[in-house]
């Protein structure tokens, strides 16, 4: 199995103030997406010249109750691999609960044993739907 790193994914509450944060670290905004239908916000910072090693800020406009208060505020590590149902078959086989399956053939999430959220992505095009992990349901939480 061959992976990239991607990205890690924190949530933040206030983005002005956690973008100029990470600005004092020395970070810059490499590219930024912007929902209207999800009303949410990615910000991607990186140091100047390590673009391929960002953080993904992610904002939900209309605030997040959802985030714990003791400011442990860690998303998920995002992994891109070169297929992504050879990948969660492998993980499977090796008793890795696929919490998200690949049902679009581009993203699934799983845990690690210390309960990290990790993201794996589909590198370039979806591949097409197929089974099982079309009809495959979610299981727990990613």
């Amino acid at each position: 199995m061959s992976l990239t790193y991607l990205h890690t994914m924190v949530r933040v509450k206030d983005l002005e103030k956690s973008m100029a944060f990470y600005e004092l670290l020395g970070l810059k905004e490499t590219r930024r997406y912007e929902s209207e239908q999800g009303r949410f916000s990615l910000i991607f910072m990186a140091p100047p010249g390590q673009e391929e090693a960002p953080i993904e800020l992610t904002y939900n406009w209309d605030g997040d109750d959802k985030l714990p208060s003791d400011s442990r505020h860690f998303g998920h590590l995002a992994y891109g691999v070169d297929n992504i149902y050879e990948a969660c078959q492998h993980l499977m086989d090796n008793g890795v609960t696929i919490n998200r399956p690949p049902r679009d053939g581009r993203m699934a999430f799983v845990r690690s044993p210390d309960n990290i959220s990790v993201e794996l992505l589909q590198k370039g095009d979806s591949l097409p739907a197929a089974e099982p992990w079309e009809s495959m349901e979610n299981t727990g939480h990613w």
